[in-house]
């Protein structure tokens, strides 16, 4: 079982320890105490509550798509040369950065300050862990 101190709770919720605690003090989420005394909260428990407070990505494009992963994010940075583009994207706390033909840049107006949906295939991300493998 995998538990989750309060602090790293927040971190990967993108909210503050104070919020992560006020939900364990009203019971939205339940804490236990880890060998040190610290509060936890039960790992799934913690996936569990972030998939209920997620909010759907706004369909800002109209239009439909087999891709869940969708970031809608401000477009922050363009780098292009006569072939090749490179555009960073800030989706929340996440910096998403894609490499496309200049040509599709100009086509969809990417410029900093757009507002643009990153989507990203499934079958195109890597999932690593934290720690030694055991």
């Amino acid at each position: 079982m995998t538990n989750v101190r309060i602090k790293d709770a927040a971190v990967l919720l993108g909210v503050s320890d104070d919020t992560v605690r006020r939900w364990v003090d009203q019971g939205s989420l339940s804490a236990g105490k880890d060998d040190a005394g610290r509060k936890v909260i039960e790992g799934s428990e913690l996936a569990a509550f972030a998939r209920a407070q997620a909010a759907a990505a706004p369909d800002l494009l109209g239009v439909g798509s087999s891709a869940r992963n969708r970031l809608v994010g401000l477009v922050t940075r363009v780098v292009s040369d006569t072939v090749m583009s490179q555009v960073e994207m800030q989706c929340g706390p996440h910096r998403i950065v894609s490499l496309m033909s200049t040509e599709a840049v100009e086509e969809l107006g990417l410029v900093p300050g757009s507002i643009s949906v990153a989507v990203v295939k499934s079958t195109n991300v890597i999932v690593e862990t934290p720690g030694e493998r055991t």
